[in-house]
């Protein structure tokens, strides 16, 4: 492995440990290298926090050294003032001579402008190392910025036969069609996306929480469809413990502390307004879970990034159908009896 690329890899390393906390912000990994050794790391753990870049200079025991070091950071440095200085003048304050990156930052804030001020200011800037891995890294953030909508990944799990739900219920509570080992790995997905969307019925039907109780990390934000004001007040999603938008094209709507109701037309394109108001909302990833008229509306739209389908070992001889995704490349895991099944959408 070539040298810039040992420590790029590190970076985005270092970097996967700030997925889930780092909202709005993209997840950055740093390392200070000098004569071949990593004198400082580190990683930008949560938006409003010190980045990547500062947590990599302020590990650094012996300061002196910097003047002769190579700074490596996974995304361009910023060169704006936000809720913290730019990157760009902390490396130029401390006369760090050369700055290796993975991949240009894809914000209009950004974008090429922290390496101009480098370059501006004498310094040796390097770029495009693992550009692949570093823009994979922050698919949500750059989907997001270029896209002008939310990273999209649909969920669902279903039986041997192709169901994903019974025809009939007697509880409000879901019918587990998989192991708990991909229901615990489920809510740890939930702690890795901003938002999370399901339609009016499932709301209905199993009376869910969608939080990440099986998991430590943050609760997404809850989206719901409910385009006649059905849900029950009751509910759970409605208990204001987590931001919850709900879709709606009821009038009669009252927000609440924690609950913003947003009014779409749904006789048009409903996943195109869902993502335009998500994007204005600055959520930049949503893992939607169903249920069947839900998850066909985005594939429809073809408004999705990525597909991941378990299949239990349950058999339910008939019920509603799973949803019907375009034929692609996939990859598939063993979960324990069950099967995930990841598909990427490259259209």
């Amino acid at each position: 492995m070539k040298i810039h690329e040992k420590y790029i890899s590190r970076c985005i390393a270092l970097a996967k440990n700030g997925l889930g906390t780092t909202y709005p912000n993209p997840m950055v990994g740093s390392v200070i290298v000098y004569e071949g050794k990593i004198i400082g790391e580190g990683w930008h753990k949560k938006a409003g926090g010190p980045h990547a870049e500062v947590n990599a200079v302020n590990s650094v025991q012996d300061k002196s050294l910097l003047k002769k070091a190579t700074i490596y950071v996974s995304l361009e440095p910023c060169s704006h003032f936000g809720k913290t200085p730019p990157c760009c003048d902390l490396i130029i304050k401390n006369k760090i001579p050369n700055v290796v990156i993975g991949t240009v930052d894809p914000n209009i804030m950004v974008a090429g402008n922290g390496i101009k001020k480098l370059i501006e200011a004498g310094v040796h800037v390097t770029v495009g190392i693992l550009e692949d891995e570093c823009n994979e890294l922050n698919k949500r953030f750059f989907t997001f910025h270029q896209k002008k909508r939310p990273y999209i990944i649909l969920k669902w799990a279903q039986s041997q036969d192709g169901y994903i739900a019974p025809l009939e219920k007697l509880e409000k509570k879901p019918v587990w069609i998989t192991n708990t080992y991909s229901r615990q790995l489920v809510h740890k997905w939930r702690t890795e996306e901003q938002a999370i969307l399901v339609g009016t019925q499932t709301v209905i039907d199993d009376n869910p929480k969608l939080n990440a109780r099986d998991w430590h990390g943050n609760n997404p934000v809850r989206i719901i469809l409910d385009q006649n004001n059905r849900i029950p007040k009751e509910s759970e999603i409605f208990d204001n413990q987590t931001k919850t938008i709900v879709f709606t094209d009821s009038k009669n709507t009252i927000p609440e502390e924690n609950t913003t109701f947003e009014r779409i037309d749904f006789k048009q394109n409903i996943a195109a307004q869902i993502v335009d108001s998500l994007y204005i909302h600055n959520i930049q990833s949503v893992i939607i879970e169903g249920g069947l008229r839900t998850l066909q509306t985005f594939i429809d739209a073809n408004l999705w990034d990525e597909a991941r389908i378990f299949t239990g070992k349950t058999t339910l001889g008939k019920g509603i159908q799973a949803p019907l995704l375009p034929k692609t490349n996939s990859e598939k895991h063993l979960i324990e009896k069950d099967e995930l099944t990841i598909l990427k959408n490259h259209d």
